[in-house]
């Protein structure tokens, strides 16, 4: 009986010795952070997803973009991630202290998107590569995503937001392609992903 006590009492202790480990103590410390104030501006970071943002990453979820996007950028010496122009600086864990998901992602077919948001500020830039990738470059593997606009007929003057294509892809004479309201959201998400601000645990890099 002390020995089946025993060993009970051993395999508890090891998986609460997990649970604390595992779940407890990332849990607690994570819920602890706070957003950093820059010494010189005042300005603090991260500020967080607007409304059409937050609603953009639900979509970013719901399309399964994570799994061939990352949102994490390397240290420079564990991996080619600066060099790439993909960050200036690591990614910590106070820069996903807002998400209600982090989209840590996979695998890298694509490039990585934490700050994509800086790298492409045209709102119609991301429109034409989710509406026909291949408009970019012949070489991408990446799927079109044309059930996130709509080919309607120009009422008036055309919209801000028309797709802007051109040969095959291009839309009937007197018709234009928008983004549907997902497809907006979606973009909104893309645009607000700028890791770009400092934070004292994460320095930008030097050569």
């Amino acid at each position: 009986m002390n020995k089946i006590t025993g060993l009970f009492c051993g395999i508890f202790f090891l998986f609460g010795l997990s649970w604390l480990g595992l779940v407890a103590f990332p849990y607690l410390t994570f819920a602890a952070l706070r957003q950093s104030k820059d010494d010189a501006t005042g300005a603090l970071a991260p500020l967080g997803n607007p409304g059409a943002a937050a609603q953009g990453a639900r979509v970013y979820a719901a399309n399964g973009c994570f799994y061939c996007h990352s949102q994490y950028v390397r240290e420079k010496d564990e991996g080619n991630d600066i060099d790439r122009k993909w960050g200036t600086r690591r990614t910590v864990a106070r820069d996903y202290m807002y998400d209600q998901q982090v989209f840590l992602g996979t695998t890298r077919l694509g490039a990585d998107l934490s700050n994509v948001g800086v790298r492409q500020t045209d709102p119609q830039w991301f429109y034409r590569i989710l509406y026909n990738p291949r408009t970019m470059s012949h070489q991408v593997s990446m799927p079109a995503y044309r059930w996130l606009f709509e080919t309607r007929e120009i009422q008036g003057q055309p919209s801000v937001d028309a797709v802007k294509l051109e040969g095959a892809i291009a839309p009937p004479s007197g018709n234009e392609v928008v983004p549907t309201a997902e497809g907006k959201a979606l973009v909104e998400y893309l645009l607000s992903l700028k890791k770009n601000y400092p934070l004292p645990e994460a320095p930008e890099a030097t050569e």
